[in-house]
């Protein structure tokens, strides 16, 4: 009798199984990907966004701070900000009045605030989609395990557990297989998800404290 072994279950398993094992397999690939990727992006914006808040609680002046800023490799607080004062810059010059000045503020760095969340939560979609489909894809595939296994039954005249054991553990393979993929993708989602939410309320924080600072800084110059 042939060892009942990993290797041997996935070879000896049908054409479909295979197939099914192989999408499992790629799905795999695809969110190991996806997380080494994502973990990096989290991990360099979380740097970014604290060396960008030294610099900007330092005293510097907001003119210096973004004198050799890159609009097109800014990220985080700093590209929420720099909207913010290159709108504030560009109105200024053509009105005084501090209400169009700071609702055109606000404006840009909300928008620059959904760019920042577009980002963030790029490639998460697909995280989710393979933490929740994989389950499914084993669970059919050990349906359709069960179903191949108990055809097989009809061609012997006294089923044992020895004739039953090999065909039911190939077909529950493929749940092991959906529950080893989606696993990893659930937990990394989830972590991602709430990294995404922590790092964007600090944003909103920047973006508010920079608001106030421009408000007041416009009320003092129309009070002069």
């Amino acid at each position: 009798m042939q060892e009942l072994t990993f290797w041997n279950m996935v070879f000896g398993a049908s054409f479909f199984i295979q197939f099914l094992m192989l999408v499992l397999l790629a799905a795999s690939i695809l969110s190991w990907v996806a997380i080494f990727q994502r973990w990096q992006v989290f991990r360099l914006a979380r740097q970014e966004h604290e060396t960008f808040k030294e610099r900007f609680w330092s005293g510097i002046e907001l003119s210096e701070l973004f004198r050799d800023t890159d609009p097109y490799e800014v990220q985080g607080a700093e590209r929420v900000v720099y909207s913010g004062f290159k709108t504030f810059n560009r109105i200024r010059q053509k009105t005084a009045e501090p209400e169009p000045i700071l609702e055109g503020v606000e404006r840009s760095m909300r928008i620059a605030l959904a760019e920042e969340q577009d980002r963030l939560h790029s490639g998460l979609s697909l995280l989710a989609t393979i933490g929740s489909v994989s389950p499914h894809i084993g669970l059919f595939g050990t349906v359709w395990g069960i179903m191949e296994a108990f055809k097989s039954l009809a061609g012997v005249q006294q089923a044992t557990f020895a004739v039953v054991a090999p065909g039911m553990a190939e077909a529950l393979m493929t749940t092991a297989l959906g529950l080893f993929v989606a696993i990893p993708s659930v937990i990394a989602y989830n972590r991602y998800v709430a990294s995404s939410e922590s790092l964007l309320n600090h944003y909103e924080n920047f973006a508010d404290e920079f608001s106030g600072i421009l408000h007041r800084s416009l009320i003092v110059r129309k009070a002069d």
